[in-house]
């Protein structure tokens, strides 16, 4: 019973505090709900920015290429060696065929080639390996080891051909997730840094009162408590107002 009294006396007591200073509680939420409203906005952006990025290193991969003399044993061998390697994600075989349908396709409204294609005769293209990695760092050390092998049967790794892209786009996602996580953590430090300030102005404008409540033998926490409960409201109202902003926002996009 007496700690029901003590806590609604805290509650009504911080809520008189928060009224009283009216002008500073509603400046306090404003740049409170301005600090969630752009952590809020990096947060949706972080996210938006996740998809494009996982999409594009899904984009990602390399491409080994075997002679045409090659054998099923051999392409095998390769394939086996690379589905064992801890950096490799997935291995895809194409075959010649699979690969001369796909560039019919691709190239289907292009007559020249077209007519290039029935004046062979036979199939140019060679079988295939696709490899995606599990981190687009990862592709480097593949390369080296499939150069290291020496594999007898492979014609062309197109790694190297591309490695300045797959290197450029590994150091744009790696650089956009550290940018946006640091930002969201010093939007999130000033958040709290800014209700930390304004109740320490509080309890120094009220450093009288707390000086007599000391003396008729107060608790520290009954003396604490109004304060918590202060920038409880402050932060409640400041994270409402930002929810309630973000959902027509969030509605149109």
């Amino acid at each position: 019973m007496m700690l029901q009294i003590t806590l609604k006396r805290i509650i009504r007591s911080g809520y008189l505090n928060f009224r009283r200073n009216g002008w500073l509680s509603t400046a306090t939420i404003l740049v409170m709900v301005m600090a969630l409203f752009v952590l809020g906005w990096l947060m949706m952006l972080s996210v938006v920015a996740n998809t494009a990025l996982s999409s594009l290193e899904n984009k990602i991969d390399i491409s080994v290429y075997f002679k045409n003399n090659s054998s099923e044993s051999d392409i095998s061998a390769v394939k086996n060696d690379l589905t064992v390697l801890p950096e490799v994600a997935n291995v895809d075989f194409i075959s010649a065929e699979e690969s001369l349908e796909s560039f019919r396709e691709r190239h289907k409204e292009n007559k020249l080639i077209s007519d290039s294609l029935e004046e062979l005769g036979g199939n140019p293209l060679s079988a295939s390996l696709n490899i995606k990695a599990k981190d687009a760092r990862n592709y480097a050390a593949i390369s080296e080891f499939l150069s290291a092998k020496n594999y007898q049967a492979i014609d062309k790794i197109n790694y190297f051909e591309n490695q300045k892209v797959i290197e450029r786009l590994s150091a744009v996602v790696n650089t956009s997730r550290i940018f946006g996580s640091v930002l969201v953590l010093f939007l999130g430090f000033i958040a709290v840094l800014v209700a930390f300030n304004t109740v320490r102005l509080a309890i120094y404008t009220m450093r009288e009162e707390i000086n007599i409540m000391r003396l008729v033998g107060a608790t520290a926490w009954f003396i604490r408590g109004p304060f918590l409960f202060e920038g409880m409201l402050y932060g409640s109202i400041a994270a409402l107002v930002t929810t309630f902003s973000f959902f027509p926002i969030l509605l149109i996009f």
